[in-house]
């Protein structure tokens, strides 16, 4: 019983574990769940277009001036009337070219006349375009843009300095009857426009970038460590198209393991689109680090409840083994546990050849007891035996209540004549106890009947015997101890 009583505590305990585990695992993970969506929809739909919007702002006032620039040059009454003059006196265009670059800071500014095809620049004449020179090509793609766009903007190396790569803004030049005369322009360093993004990207802690209509990354900061292009970046290039044929998008991936949020928008004056990507921010991290945290919480919450269950099941579990294996009025054990201990007593007798020996008594007269003082008092007689045969019996020894009124004794490594002794000085013990209850003393006595374990004995048998010997020491006169040879 006890081994069932333990498997069934150890499959509670289990259950116990899986289900409070589970549960606050789904909790933890819904939990989390939710906040993370939450988060990711407030950056998605506010805090990165928002910063998107600003970065736009700024980019107006730092990089669509060249633009502005460009269109003044344009339109500038001077430049079409010199050029339509027939390029007269060229000192004067180098010289007004010259003021655009010094007044508004910029690091090249030029102009190339279509009917002569010479390219003026703020430091002189630097040569004649050539339709079959490729790095004039630029102006022929230019010169054949469609009506309703008037410039582009490319990236390109410096014409007066190769070392240098220039942000250029090609802007078409017509004549007062809107004939094509000429190209003009200025040109931003990249570098400088690197230092924009970079102080944008500090300012607003996002990483930016451009790219153009193709998804070519166009212009990014020192530490963009990206791909070439949108097509070609791990994780990102599923949405290229979606990006570029959208004016705007809002959208997350997956890159190195870490979630990115990107905003992209179209700069129409560039032609080009502003991307704005934020990395798993600290909130994210946050919320992972709270959701382990309340998974260890959870687990050691287990613990304490599994240990309090354990505490609890083993106290009810020793209460249900004290139950079921010793007698409720007395704290003796009962017949069904003195039979486990008998027979692995006889066993050992058997293996080492030690001896054993087993003493029934009984209470005399006890049916007087009951019916002159009622079973209250039967009980408290009985409670005053139990207690007498403990004081006189050893810790390895048991008593057992065998049944109404009868007491079985087992004796490991005694000897008959030595159960005599122990069994006559129970009798004696009892028969000298006065039990007093109100106004009234009893006193009872007991017979005994003691045995041996004889070698090949069945333990059948030798209950039998000692049952024999208590009903001989009954028919004797009571109050008596016989024992059975």
């Amino acid at each position: 019983m006890g081994n069932t009583v333990w498997n069934d505590k150890k499959k509670f305990i289990w259950a116990l574990s899986i289900l409070l585990l589970t549960a606050f695992l789904i909790t933890s993970s819904i939990s989390y769940r939710v906040a993370h969506e939450s988060l990711t929809e407030q950056i998605e739909l506010n805090t990165l277009p928002l910063t998107s919007d600003n970065i736009y702002s700024e980019i107006q006032q730092d990089l669509l001036q060249p633009i502005f620039i460009s269109s003044l040059m344009a339109q500038d009454t001077f430049v079409r009337d010199w050029t339509i003059n027939d390029e007269q006196d060229p000192s004067k265009l180098i010289r007004y070219l010259r003021e655009i670059q010094n007044k508004y800071d910029t690091v090249t500014s030029f102009f190339i006349s279509e009917k002569s095809r010479n390219y003026y620049h703020s430091s002189g004449i630097l040569k004649t375009i050539e339709d079959t020179e490729p790095e004039d090509a630029w102006y022929f793609r230019v010169r054949s843009l469609p009506k309703s766009e008037n410039y582009e903007i490319n990236i390109d190396l410096d014409s007066a300095n190769k070392s240098r790569t220039v942000v250029y803004v090609n802007y078409k030049v017509f004549d007062f009857e809107g004939n094509f005369i000429g190209v003009t322009g200025v040109g931003l360093a990249v570098e400088k426009v690197k230092k924009l993004i970079e102080l944008y990207q500090k300012r607003y802690n996002r990483h930016v970038f451009f790219v153009d209509r193709e998804g070519r990354v166009t212009l990014n900061g020192d530490k963009y460590n990206g791909a070439a292009s949108l097509q070609t970046s791990p994780g990102l290039d599923k949405f290229a198209t979606r990006i570029l044929t959208s004016p705007s998008a809002s959208l997350t991936y997956l890159r190195d393991g870490k979630t990115v949020y990107l905003n992209s928008r179209l700069v129409s004056e560039f032609k080009w689109y502003l991307m704005v990507e934020q990395e798993e921010v600290e909130a994210e991290k946050k919320l992972l680090a709270t959701f382990w945290g309340n998974l260890v919480l959870s687990l050691l919450v287990t613990l304490a409840i599994l240990f309090i269950a354990n505490m609890t099941l083993g106290r009810y579990q020793r209460k249900i083994e004290q139950m079921a294996s010793t007698d409720k009025l007395t704290g003796a054990a009962n017949r069904q546990v003195f039979e486990e201990y008998f027979y692995q007593a006889i066993d050992k007798a058997k293996a080492d050849q030690s001896m054993v020996s087993v003493i029934l008594l009984d209470i005399d007269y006890f049916k007087r007891v009951n019916d002159c003082y009622g079973h209250n008092i039967g009980d408290l007689v009985i409670k005053t035996i139990a207690n007498i045969l403990r004081n006189q019996l050893r810790d390895q020894d048991i008593v057992c209540r065998w049944g109404g009124e009868e007491f079985v004794l087992l004796l490991p490594e005694i000897d008959l004549s030595h159960a005599a002794d122990i069994a006559e000085r129970i009798r004696k013990a009892i028969a000298e106890r006065k039990i007093r209850v109100n106004e009234h003393e009893i006193s009872v006595t007991v017979s005994c009947g003691v045995a041996e374990y004889k070698a090949n004995e069945k333990p059948t048998e030798l209950i039998n015997r000692v049952d024999v010997a208590l009903y001989q020491a009954k028919d004797s006169g009571r109050d008596q101890v016989v024992l059975s040879h």
